[in-house]
């Protein structure tokens, strides 16, 4: 092989032995097993020794708010977005099959004969594992979530730029 083919492979063994070991992973659905994929992927990474950061927008920001909170937003259009989406791992519907509600109450049902963990017991194994939660500062504005409405344990409330600089650090970024 000609030392012009070495070259890229060079530099990418070297790229990825002077990154760390990160994942980050922008949460953007509110549904029930998206999430859990989120928190599987997450708190596996955070188990193999990995940093892991989790970046909660739009309707991902369900997840780590209380749970029943509603908006404290002011205006109408923003209260009518808390009243319609109260927040909480556990109001959390299905992709698809929801069936309203029907659907979710089986998928839990079935999780919890195979003893597996719910979406609230793998994000305090997360934070347990120290993956650090990021609240979308700009969707909070829009949909009237306030810091107050959020679970104990969030790390930042921060934007996209505060995202896009851990992305930048990661080798391992997702969008789910």
């Amino acid at each position: 092989m000609s030392p012009t083919k070495l070259e890229p492979a060079v530099a990418l063994a070297e790229l990825q032995e002077s990154k760390p070991d990160r994942v980050t992973i922008v949460v953007l659905s509110g549904d029930f097993d998206r999430v859990m994929a989120a928190f599987i992927i997450a708190t596996g990474a955070a188990a193999m020794g990995m940093q892991v950061t989790m970046f909660f927008t739009f309707w991902g920001l369900n997840v780590i708010r209380r749970e029943g909170a509603t908006s404290g937003a002011k205006d109408l259009l923003r209260r009518m977005f808390g009243l319609l989406n109260k927040g909480g791992a556990g109001r959390l519907p299905l992709s698809r099959f929801h069936f309203f509600g029907l659907g979710t109450g089986m998928m839990k049902k079935v999780m919890s004969r195979n003893r597996m963990p719910g979406i609230a017991e793998l994000r305090e194994t997360a934070r347990d594992l120290g993956v650090q939660f990021i609240a979308c500062t700009t969707t909070m504005g829009m949909m009237g979530v306030t810091k107050d409405t959020l679970i104990e344990g969030v790390d930042q409330l921060a934007g996209v730029s505060t995202y896009l600089a851990e992305a930048r650090q990661g080798n391992v970024n997702l969008f789910i």
